[in-house]
């Protein structure tokens, strides 16, 4: 019978003069195997067994847990608060059934917070470590007042800086602690983001933003506010259609959407203005459109839209995320034959809302949706002012 494990994992600060409670010191002083990163094992080395065998973490994790096997008890030393995005929540997932006991220090954007003297129990936390801008660029979006930030060497203080001024975040104010908790070296630099970008900060680091002013977040973008293509507003999904589009879609409930043939960008910035969790990816064949999603989702505020140039019917789709959510608004007379290359890429559930401006591509979307075994579940018709009215179909799973 295999035996079951026992974790116990102590969180520390930076500073080479630890205080640990009697509790804490028994632990380590009954124990002989230990596990940390080389940093953790030069600040506690001193508080170590003369026998203590160490296990250092490094990537990849499963050598780590290779090395934990042939052990029933082991002390972890981990940065601050081991369950805020700390190794034990990776304890826990890797070994379910574990014995698991945690000793936690502040955190380090609780230690910046306390530095600034900055009541933070409002504050949105986002952790930018070895992951992506989703949650960050949500949090902006939704204009969070304030924003607690855990960095690595590639998404550094200066970098987020930067694109917050891409996308016209310049309305906060931005702290930076570097190496908090080690008495002889830690600093906070409070500064604005233009100055931010132009500092290096000492690794490693944290940041809070706080911010001064409300950006405004528009609802409903009127078509004259965009850049257009070739300053065409006919080239454009109108306000009210991109609305009951996304309406349609049911935003609020899914995670990936295709936009495809997306043109200016609207119906993908407008998505994503409202529905800022969500991961978009949108399609377009014309070139131009590569520098109208960019100058678009600049202006409005909407950065993280993946935007891929080139013949949809030609692009390499194995590699991106399953959408659980189809917008098209562009086909090129291929409507049959996108549908039929869409159909094994969707999620279960996923759903489809096309634009129809004639017959014929009505009777088009009919029919590819019928040989991917879809129906029609909403239609709606809409005229706005002296254009043509259009059909916003929403197709489903039979």
């Amino acid at each position: 019978m295999k035996t079951k494990k026992r974790f116990i994992v102590i969180g520390i600060s930076d500073s080479h003069e630890q205080f640990f409670p009697p509790q804490v010191r028994e632990a380590i002083q009954s124990h002989t195997v230990f596990s940390g990163g080389l940093r953790h094992l030069e600040i506690v080395s001193s508080f170590l067994p003369e026998k203590a065998a160490w296990i250092n973490i490094t990537v990849p994790l499963d050598d780590v847990f290779a090395q934990y096997e042939p052990h029933s008890d082991i002390v972890v030393f981990a940065s601050g608060d081991p369950l805020f995005f700390g190794f034990a929540n990776t304890l826990m997932r890797r070994y379910p059934d574990a014995e698991i006991t945690v000793f936690p220090y502040f955190n380090s954007l609780q230690m910046l917070a306390h530095r600034l003297l900055l009541p933070y129990h409002d504050m949105k936390v986002v952790s930018l470590t070895g992951r992506d801008w989703t949650l960050f660029d949500k949090a902006l979006i939704e204009g969070e007042a304030l924003i607690g930030v855990l960095t690595d060497r590639t998404k550094t203080p200066a970098v987020i800086a930067q694109r917050m001024l891409d996308y016209g975040y310049d309305n906060y104010t931005i702290s930076v602690g570097e190496k908090l908790g080690n008495q002889t070296d830690e600093q906070v630099i409070t500064c604005t983001l233009q100055e931010a970008v132009q500092r290096n900060f000492r690794f490693p680091n944290n940041l809070i933003l706080q911010r001064n002013h409300v950006r405004k977040r528009p609802f409903g973008i009127p078509e004259k506010e965009f850049y257009l293509l070739n300053g065409r507003a006919k080239m454009i999904t109108k306000m009210p259609v991109r609305l009951l589009s996304l309406s349609m879609l049911d935003l609020r409930n899914r995670n990936h959407l295709w936009d495809i043939g997306f043109c200016t960008g609207s119906v993908s910035i407008e998505a994503k203005l409202q529905f800022p969790h969500l991961k978009i990816t949108a399609f377009e064949q014309r070139a131009e459109g590569a520098e109208l999603m960019n100058a678009n989702s600049r202006k409005f505020g909407t950065p993280g839209i993946r935007a891929i140039i080139g013949d949809f019917m030609e692009t390499d789709l194995s590699t991106l995320e399953s959408p659980d959510a189809i917008f098209i608004g562009g086909h090129g007379g291929k409507l049959v034959a996108m549908l039929e290359r869409l159909q094994p890429l969707m999620t279960p559930g996923c759903v489809v809302v096309f634009n129809s401006v004639s017959d014929d591509s009505r009777r088009l979307f009919e029919e590819g949706i019928r040989h991917i075994g879809f129906r029609i579940t909403d239609n709606i018709k809409i005229q706005i002012n002296q254009y043509n009215s259009i059909d916003v179909l929403k197709a489903e799973q039979q």
